[in-house]
């Protein structure tokens, strides 16, 4: 995966979401992701008021608790930490409330979003335009596992439109979460609207499957032509407000999620 060089969409912190659990799995983790090509990793945790109430107080903790692991075990690879913001009411509220540089982004100028699985965002279009507005590209991240959209395709040339990049999961082009999805993805990338691709690392089972998936022939022939963005995140980023000066330490990745109509539509993002 080294022409990626940079996995901007991963649950890799431990303890944190629905993601890795323990330290120890979290250096295996990126140990394998490492010899499997990637230079940089990006971990963006579940923000999710509900169920994943985080912060910059909670994730950059456990970003600073897994560099100290990887540096005691002699693994030299860069990570940095973002989250993954769920569009809802709350993270609108945030938005109102906050500058730029409050919010944890992805180089600076990128903010990854999401959507439930199980129906649109009914604000999404406002929230795009207030990031826009606070200065951030939105990500949105993995359009294609929105079922409701398989047969709208004009949807996804709508979010271009509205100046969302646009993140696939790598191990949707696995069929690891069924045909449609495979084949949506594989539209995207015929039509040339993928900007981005991410491992959406959860699990040993994922971590499996993208090994599987990068001996594939198939693989590389469908995402030959894509221009991809990932390694133009190599660039400096920067920690919100209070914690540059307090870590000394550069943050590189943010992550959104788009509005549940309530927590009880909670979609299982770690299938």
């Amino acid at each position: 995966m080294s022409f990626i060089g940079i996995d901007m969409h991963s649950h890799l912190l431990p303890g944190i979401d629905d993601g890795l659990q323990e330290l120890e799995t979290s250096v295996k983790f990126i140990r394998d992701l490492q010899l499997l090509g990637y230079k940089k990793l990006i971990c963006t945790p579940h923000v999710l008021s509900d169920l994943y109430p985080n912060s910059p107080q909670t994730i950059l903790p456990k970003l600073e608790l897994v560099r100290s692991a990887l540096k005691e075990a002699g693994i030299n690879i860069e990570v940095e930490a973002a989250a993954e913001y769920m569009v809802d009411h709350d993270f609108a509220a945030l938005i109102a409330k906050s500058k730029k540089e409050d919010l944890l982004t992805i180089a600076g100028d990128f903010i990854l979003i999401e959507m439930s699985y199980l129906s649109p965002s009914p604000n999404f279009d406002q929230v795009v335009f207030d990031l826009r507005m606070l200065g951030l590209q939105p990500i949105l991240a993995h359009p294609e596992r929105y079922s409701y959209y398989h047969h709208q395709f004009n949807q996804y040339e709508r979010f271009k439109e509205l100046g969302c990049k646009l993140q696939v999961n790598l191990l949707s082009l696995s069929g690891v979460y069924g045909p449609h999805v495979k084949k949506t993805a594989e539209k995207l990338f015929k039509n040339q609207m993928v900007d981005f691709l991410g491992t959406d690392m959860h699990h040993s089972k994922h971590l499996s499957l993208l090994k599987e998936l990068a001996t594939r022939k198939d693989f590389y022939e469908l995402v030959a032509e894509a221009e991809l963005l990932n390694r133009t995140l190599f660039l400096t980023d920067i920690l919100p407000t209070g914690y540059a000066a307090e870590s000394g330490k550069r943050c590189v990745i943010i992550s959104s999620s788009l509005i549940f109509p309530s927590s009880t539509h909670r979609f299982n993002s770690s299938m």
